[in-house]
């Protein structure tokens, strides 16, 4: 039953944690081993958020969010960044028809899930491109707004091994990413599974769970749900804790950070925050959900020193550390 048709609020999250629940059943079918980061871009998804995925070659970025698309009966497209990208190759162009008219050609943008792969190795210009779309949900082309289709989401992927000729994002355009996900090797028994079914002739069936209107319901409801303001409260705290030299400044943070976490910080904190309660069938978060997405919210919003970088201090151990 679509959200809009439950009676209370109430329901309609009893609903979304039901629905979770199946579509997690769906995607790790496929994907074995990688419940925590299955559940991360699902939450994002719920939040009208964006990912950026980092994790070395062969772990199963692109099957991922493939399998997650079909299970949310989505369109899905993977766009390949290479250094030769342009803008037009991801957002689409005008071109005369045979009619000597001008006809818009959409690019590979328009889906509902977009797989940006390894985004670090296209020039500035391109991801800009990218990341105004992630923002704005639309695309200008010759001076006339086109917009993308509702619900849309970016996974973004980096490989932490190769960094010769790449092209960092800059740090006001991490911000745009609400979680950063580092996706890890997966563990001996998870390993054996995945090989297991992957080199015989069984293949996994994905059936679809949700639809894309109870999906933008489902983000409707979550911005619905009510937080204590000490949950709130808890949350700015723990953002400004990271910014040195300030006033709420954390003793680690003046000694190990360069830079800390800005506003959108502490909104994503509460967005996934209240998600993750209505995963776990809960009415309204409290500081035990702020706690369990605080890694991937800020991992990539806080900027280490020289100090922290030279005694081996990562930002994952300066996160746990603040809280």
């Amino acid at each position: 039953m679509p959200p809009t048709q439950f009676t209370s609020d109430v329901a309609a999250a009893e609903a979304l944690h039901q629905a979770f629940r199946k579509l997690n059943d769906q995607v790790t079918k496929v994907i074995i081993g990688q419940d925590e980061v299955v559940r991360l871009l699902i939450t994002a998804i719920f939040c009208q958020g964006h990912c950026l995925l980092v994790g070395v070659p062969g772990l199963a970025k692109t099957l991922m969010i493939q399998t997650l698309a079909k299970a949310l009966d989505l369109k899905f497209n993977r766009i390949q960044f290479t250094p030769d990208l342009m803008p037009s190759d991801i957002l689409g162009s005008e071109t005369l028809d045979k009619d000597r008219n001008f006809r818009f050609i959409k690019g590979p943008i328009f889906a509902n899930v977009i797989l940006a792969d390894e985004i670090n190795r296209t020039p500035p210009k391109t991801q800009a491109a990218l990341l105004e779309s992630m923002q704005e949900y639309g695309v200008t082309i010759a001076g006339q707004w086109h917009p993308l289709d509702r619900p849309f989401f970016v996974l973004a992927t980096q490989n932490p091994i190769e960094q010769e000729g790449t092209y960092p994002l800059p740090e006001a355009q991490l911000d745009r990413f609400m979680f950063n996900i580092w996706l890890d090797y997966p563990t001996y028994r998870a390993e054996l599974e995945i090989v297991k079914s992957t080199t015989s002739v069984n293949h996994q069936t994905i059936v679809p769970v949700l639809h894309a209107e109870e999906i933008i319901a489902f983000q409707q409801l979550v911005r619905k749900v009510p937080v204590a303001d000490n949950v709130i409260e808890y949350a700015v705290r723990l953002v400004h804790k990271t910014r040195p030299g300030k006033e709420m400044a954390s003793p680690l943070a003046n000694e190990y950070l360069e830079w800390g976490a800005g506003p959108r910080a502490s909104q994503n904190l509460i967005l996934a925050a209240k998600c993750n309660a209505l995963l776990n069938g809960k009415y309204s978060p409290d500081i035990e959900d702020v706690q369990a997405v605080a890694v991937p919210v800020l991992r990539h919003r806080i900027v280490r020193n020289f100090k922290a970088e030279a005694e081996g201090i990562s930002v994952e151990n300066i996160i746990q550390r603040l809280l």
